[in-house]
């Protein structure tokens, strides 16, 4: 059995593997020394406390780094075109709380400065316009099937 390559993917599924890897290397880049600032002394667990940044710029911690992991693990399991409509949509969503609770300060639990605000609604209006643009597509599995 033949495996699938990229010409048999869909659009949401290579949209929702770009953002998979991009959130990989996110939350490895938070553990690694140089890209993070202030690694050793200020990586906290969890919460607003710590003074790690990412590229200098975006706040993190442990937890933060690991969802970042689980992000884009969950998408480059993902093997079919709704399942990877679903990650676009839903992860979008999040990222509009995530938008929300940064504006109204409400984040005590979770890193969040400007910077993060800012990438936090570029990453919002990214992943609903990729599910957007990539719903309107079929799957060429199911065109091929037909």
């Amino acid at each position: 059995m033949e495996g699938r390559n990229d010409r048999d993917k869909s659009l949401a599924q290579k949209l929702a593997f770009l953002f998979g890897v991009t959130f990989v290397v996110a939350g490895v880049g938070g553990f690694i020394p140089g890209i993070t600032t202030d690694l050793y002394d200020g990586l906290e667990f969890a919460g607003d406390d710590g003074s790690s940044e990412l590229l200098g710029l975006f706040k993190v911690s442990i937890l933060h780094n690991i969802v970042h992991l689980l992000f884009g693990v969950g998408i480059l399991a993902a093997k079919r075109h709704a399942s990877s409509l679903q990650y676009l949509l839903y992860s979008g969503i999040a990222y509009i709380a995530l938008f929300v609770i940064g504006i109204v300060d409400a984040g005590d639990w979770v890193p969040i400065n400007d910077a993060d605000n800012w990438l936090h609604l570029g990453l919002l209006l990214g992943l609903l316009g990729a599910w957007f643009v990539a719903k309107k597509e079929d799957d060429p599995a199911m065109v091929r099937a037909a």
